[in-house]
């Protein structure tokens, strides 16, 4: 890895530790919020915020992620196929 701390970082997935904490439900996570993101991501679990809307239907999602996945219903894009099958 690139540096010291992100080796301490990259071990807790093998030992499992969550050193820092969600002060609203307590969850564990492996590293710092460091730039809050990923802290505002999990609040929204608690907040029920859905700020990524599909432009076609009005459905709302919670990650930018789940959006992109949503919007291939419409464009019908399958960029994954099966390497043993059709689909």
């Amino acid at each position: 890895l690139s540096s010291r701390p992100a080796l301490v970082t990259h071990r807790r997935i093998h030992t499992g530790e969550r050193p820092y904490e969600c002060p609203d439900c307590g969850k564990g996570f492996m590293a710092a919020f460091r730039d809050g993101a990923a802290l505002r991501r999990h609040r929204r679990t608690h907040t029920g915020e859905k700020p990524y809307g599909c432009s076609e239907c009005g459905k709302s999602f919670r990650a930018s992620s789940s959006l992109v996945i949503h919007r291939r219903l419409h464009t019908g894009e399958k960029p994954y196929p099966c390497s043993r099958c059709a689909k």
